[in-house]
């Protein structure tokens, strides 16, 4: 939202603050600014200056030669190649050494033949707007060689505000004052346009109004629960006073001319968007608010033919659609220079098909901008009100006197209840009533009554599509007494009652795991494209993402191509995150799942002197992966074995197995055609994890006592067949180990001369520990000989000599 500070002084009398301390509190206030843009910086040295005399260029027919008075005591000699150049009026000019926006230096030069002294700009040139067919022609009274900025009122600063979706109040000068003023509405002064006014009654009715020379009918108050239009007969179009398009200006629009540009002020000044036809080219006498039939086409004033479907709402007269309803008018009923009568109309349109309608066209306004977000019910007819005396004040007529209001289903405001104890309660520091009375009156807030529990709040027009229950009332509480004014440090507070949600607690402990593993955790949207999900969002984001993620791994191998393509070498990425399946029926939702998938590539560990580094290999992911896999549950086992539909590599994949059998995960090496890679990029690897809802069942913690007598070692190297997994021959050894076995592990794995084809060779390190006793040589050795005969008879796995 572009707000001028001029314009907010003027509506803020005695406002003090600079327009950085005005960024500073609507910052505290929660809207942001993004920017502070100081208009007329680059062209301050621009003058106004006054054609004396035009002729045609010697040289050149599309050429000028123009004698220009620019306030130096003696005439300078400008070409130009505009044709609107007339002598006799004045025009923006830079002379020789000036600057212009883009660090553009004006210098004398010949063109053509002949010396210019100058130039004479265009809106474009200086910034201003978008206009080039023409010389920026300046309308009024000026002094050769007074400067540009301060004569047309563009010193000024511009201040870009960030409004969140659900603060439409604040794209209007109006809202942002309401924040700032002292008293809040009651320190707004808005500058009348005239003396005497405009007088008007307002013709309700629930379905249509017959004004004279159009009736106005409501066909869709779904789409526009209220309508209101008023006539004013006799207009004269021309270019807006100076004053005016300043304003605009100042806010970066174009001024059009005095009607339209009276309706962009409006727009701006109090946030009511207002659309006027010509009257004389509304056909049939009517004006229709319907719905659009299917196929209808209509040419909107952006010259752009659009097509239109039966869930959009438009303004009809009797025979076609004119404008398509809280987007933008049509070109058949635009005002023009031939314009006498208008029709004004302030509407408002339902949020949801707005957006629907400016979404299916591609076409996003100021207007839609404003209607999407909620324009205040009870403020049109005061918006009206006004737009009229600036109509009339600025390009004269008349209004008629009956100003049609249909309403066929009058809301009654909302009352919000808020309770003093619950307030302090949730902030931690003391509220009475008469504090959140304070608070909360100045931004429009009535209060309608008082109990010994609590204030009950009239919320007006322009918030009540965001404030709607206490909370809502206690934030705005929190806002205005300044978030910067709580104490800082730790309060006292009560606990909730209400435990976490064991998934989410859970979900924070593997994100704890993995940050310690040296992950970052990555947010990825769910939509994909159609090859990687089965399941069709009915309003997707693109049709290049128009399907629901049934896997993790995908996006994740996406970011990791993304890290690549910046010379990235060593990444480590995890997501946590839902996937979704079709239902078990065409009619059914679809499944959800939580799931956690993590990829990993590059060295192994940060480098350091004190070794050479290494790059990460399948090895480094099981042990990640154990590690999770422990914190998950004590039943699930890995398994050698590709899963299907997965970007895993054959031979170089295996699963996670729960205790009833089902694959609950699956990781390793990424198949060389499921990501684009560097040649010079390692091996990536890969493993998605679900997360069942048992999973987030902590089990119970088992301590046991320090040992109290020695254990005893013992090393054996086996002759393990190729097709055997290590996971079997420790699972057998475990067992005939019986109690006196503590642990197992392996610590060399070995290929070569001396080794039969077909096997491998594992060395394990065997740990035998009573509780009772100190074992003997003669102990160990009895369990080891258990164990081998064990693994020979079973696995036929034998001792390597």
């Amino acid at each position: 939202m572009n707000i001028s500070y001029r314009w907010l002084q003027s509506l803020i009398p005695g406002l003090e603050a600079t327009p950085e301390e005005v960024a500073d509190r609507l910052a505290q206030y929660g809207a942001p600014v993004d920017e502070l843009v100081r208009i007329g910086a680059e062209i301050e040295e621009i003058v106004v200056a006054r054609v004396e005399h035009v002729e045609r260029h010697p040289n050149a027919d599309r050429l000028s030669l123009c004698t220009v008075d620019a306030g130096t005591g003696e005439p300078l000699q400008v070409v130009c190649g505009a044709p609107n150049v007339q002598a006799g009026k004045f025009y923006p000019f830079a002379p020789v050494g000036a600057g212009l926006p883009g660090g553009i230096r004006i210098r004398k030069s010949k063109i053509r033949g002949v010396e210019s002294q100058g130039m004479l700009c265009s809106e474009r040139e200086l910034g201003l707007g978008r206009g080039h067919e023409g010389i920026m022609e300046l309308r009024g009274e000026f002094t050769p060689g007074e400067r540009f900025v301060p004569a047309l009122g563009l010193d000024d600063v511009r201040i870009v505000v960030d409004v969140t979706p659900n603060r439409g109040d604040l794209l209007s000068h109006v809202g942002i004052a309401r924040e700032l003023a002292p008293g809040g509405n009651a320190g707004i002064t808005l500058p009348r346009f005239s003396e005497t006014g405009v007088s008007v009654r307002l013709e309700r009715s629930s379905e249509s109004v017959s004004l004279r020379g159009v009736k106005v009918t409501l066909e869709d108050p779904r789409g526009c629960p209220r309508y209101l239009g008023a006539i004013v007969r006799g207009v004269r179009i021309a270019p807006s006073p100076a004053w005016l398009e300043a304003r605009l200006r100042a806010v970066g629009l174009r001024p059009i001319n005095n009607v339209v540009d009276a309706t962009n002020y409006i727009l701006y000044e109090l946030g009511q968007p207002l659309h006027a036809f010509d009257l004389a080219r509304l056909g049939g006498g009517e004006l229709r608010i319907r719905k659009a039939r299917a196929g209808e086409k209509i040419v909107t004033l952006d010259g752009v033919e659009r097509v239109l479907s039966e869930d959009m709402t438009v303004i009809a007269d009797a025979h076609t659609a004119t404008a398509v309803a809280g987007v933008m008018g049509g070109e058949e009923s635009e005002v023009t220079a031939d314009t006498r009568d208008i029709f004004l109309e302030c509407a408002l349109f339902d949020p949801r098909s707005t957006r629907r309608t400016r979404t299916a066209l591609g076409l996003s306004t100021d207007a839609s901008y404003r209607y999407e977000r909620g324009v205040d019910p009870e403020g049109m007819e005061a918006a009206l009100r006004r737009a009229l005396e600036l109509i009339v004040a600025v390009a004269g007529g008349e209004v008629d006197d009956v100003v049609a209001d249909i309403y066929p289903d009058p809301q009654p405001a909302r009352v919000v209840a808020i309770t003093p104890s619950r307030t302090t309660r949730v902030l931690g520091i003391p509220f009475d009533a008469a504090q959140i009375a304070g608070l909360l009156e100045p931004l429009g807030f009535a209060l309608e009554g008082k109990s010994d529990d609590g204030l009950r709040f009239r919320v007006p027009g322009y918030r009540s599509y965001d404030v709607s229950r206490e909370a809502d009332l206690i934030e705005e509480v929190a806002r205005r007494h300044g978030y910067e004014a709580f104490p800082a440090e730790p309060r006292p507070f009560r606990p909730s009652a209400v435990p976490d949600d064991p998934l989410a607690e859970l979900e924070d402990r593997l994100r704890t795991l993995l940050v310690g593993e040296g992950f970052a955790e990555a947010r990825l949207a769910a939509f994909v494209p159609e090859s990687a999900g089965e399941v069709a969002p009915l309003n997707p984001l693109s049709s290049a993402e128009s399907r629901l993620r049934g896997s993790l791994l995908p996006g994740l191998l996406r970011r990791v191509e993304a890290n690549f393509a910046h010379g990235t070498r060593a990444v480590r990425l995890f997501e946590i995150g839902t996937v979704f399946a079709p239902g078990a029926s065409p009619d059914a939702p679809p499944c959800e799942e939580t799931r956690l998938a993590f990829v990993l590539t590059g060295a192994a560990e940060p480098p350091h002197w004190s070794a050479p580094s290494r790059a990460a290999d399948i090895w480094d992911l099981k042990g990640v992966l154990a590690h999770l896999l422990a914190s998950l549950s004590s039943d699930l086992k890995l398994e050698p074995g590709a899963v299907e539909r997965t970007p895993l590599a054959a031979g170089r994949a295996f699963r996670v197995v729960a205790a009833d059998g089902s694959v609950v995960g699956w990781g390793g090496e990424v198949d060389d055609k499921a990501i684009e890679a560097p040649v010079w990029a390692d091996a990536v690897f890969a493993a998605e994890v679900v997360l069942r809802p048992e999973f987030a069942r902590p089990e119970p913690r088992r301590f046991r006592a320090l040992p109290a007598f020695p254990a005893i070692e013992r090393d054996v190297a086996l002759l393990v067949p190729d097709s055997l997994p290590a996971a079997q021959v420790e699972a057998s050894i475990r067992e005939a180990g019986g109690r006196l076995l503590e642990d197992v592990a392996i610590f060399d794995l070995f290929r070569g001369a001396g080794i039969p084809e077909g096997t491998r060779s594992i060395a394990y390190r065997l740990r035998f520990r009573s509780a009772e006793r100190t074992l003997t040589d003669n102990d160990a050795d009895k369990a080891l000989a258990r164990v081998l005969d064990r693994l020979q008879e079973e696995l036929g796995v034998t001792r390597r000599g």
